[in-house]
């Protein structure tokens, strides 16, 4: 295992950061295709003896559920001051607003439950899931300040927002003297690759680790053209994500396809290895033992200039889906609030 301090922290985290949205009961939440807690523990449980210390869930997730397992794991096989653990939270709701609960109250009651599942005392890597349009940035930062301070979180990160959000979060940061937001959860893999417009300059400059998500494009860069898994079949949300831009993804899965079968490695191997040249942790979901171990391996995977030449070449620009998606939607309803108010 490869092992990197993530950003500005002092957190020593695996290279591999193992995703925890697959585990959880596919009865109490939005995926049928995640898989229980025995098999979500023998998943851990590799994962540890592989040498992967950081672990990424979120409290949307199967209602709480990947929390839960995850937390029970790390008591039964791992030192808690060994393991990163990576949690989120979400916006706050309409009916929260309708009932007047402030964004300060919906963060702390966010935090307390996912403590709660995790079964411990603080959480590594507090992460703002995606931008809340219906709450100031001040009061988060504020709340997220407190948060650090109180000792039941260690840093703060950021997933699903433009470069000039997290911009301007963490310059509001610095002017307050609040935490910093360290780390960006974005959507990046070689058939996305719109984060490499803005996000991943501002990143290298400010030194704010990129941990993406969907590395593997919903299983799409591990399966040849035709295979079909579970996942494939059944996650609506990764074909909403993948499958309107399906013809042109399809020359560069076939590249991959082509490299590995060169290199004599699994297209997994191939996507990760790319990636791994771009940031510093990507997030591998996983749903089977040797999704893991196929992950572990690409760190051993050194692609030569030609051949990363090689992949990249077919790209070509995408349209914002999923959750940025519908953050373009309500940034255009604030602009729209605002602009109409200015005239007034």
């Amino acid at each position: 295992m490869q092992y990197t301090t993530l950003g500005k922290s002092d957190l020593i985290v695996s290279r591999i950061c193992m995703g925890c949205m697959g585990f959880g009961n596919p009865k109490s939440g939005q995926h049928s295709w995640t898989v229980d807690e025995n098999h979500s523990r023998e998943i851990i449980q590799k994962g540890l003896d592989l040498g992967i210390n950081f672990f990424d869930t979120a409290i949307a997730y199967q209602n709480g559920t990947s929390e839960q397992y995850l937390g029970k794991a790390i008591l039964d096989y791992a030192k808690r001051d060994e393991i990163i653990i990576a949690t989120k939270f979400l916006p706050r709701t309409n009916a929260e607003i309708e009932l007047g609960i402030t964004g300060k109250q919906h963060i702390l009651n966010s935090l307390h439950e996912s403590l709660k599942h995790l079964k411990t005392d603080y959480i590594d890597l507090y992460i703002y899931h995606m931008w809340d349009y219906q709450t100031s940035l001040f009061e988060i930062m504020q709340t997220l300040d407190e948060a650090v301070k109180s000792g039941k979180v260690r840093y703060i990160g950021i997933s699903n927002c433009y470069a000039y959000q997290l911009a301007k979060a963490n310059a509001l940061a610095e002017k307050e003297n609040f935490e910093k937001f360290i780390s960006i959860q974005g959507h990046y893999n070689l058939i996305f690759r719109e984060e490499e417009r803005e996000m991943a300059k501002l990143c290298h400059e400010d030194n704010i680790a990129m941990t993406p998500y969907s590395p593997l494009a919903g299983g799409r860069l591990a399966k040849h053209p035709g295979e079909i898994s579970k996942r494939l079949k059944e996650d609506s949300y990764a074909k909403l994500k993948y499958d309107a831009s399906a013809e042109q993804d399809t020359i560069i899965i076939q590249r991959v396809a082509e490299l590995a079968k060169l290199l004599n490695i699994s297209m997994t191997e191939v996507s990760l290895s790319w990636l791994l040249t771009k940031v510093d942790a990507p997030i591998v979901g996983t749903t089977k033992i040797d999704h893991i171990e196929n992950a572990v391996k690409a760190l051993d995977c050194v692609l030569s200039n030609d051949q990363i030449a090689y992949l990249e070449e077919p790209y070509q620009p995408h349209k914002l889906v999923g959750v940025m998606a519908q953050n373009t939607e309500a940034q255009a309803k604030e602009q729209h609030v605002w602009t109409i108010d200015n005239k007034k």
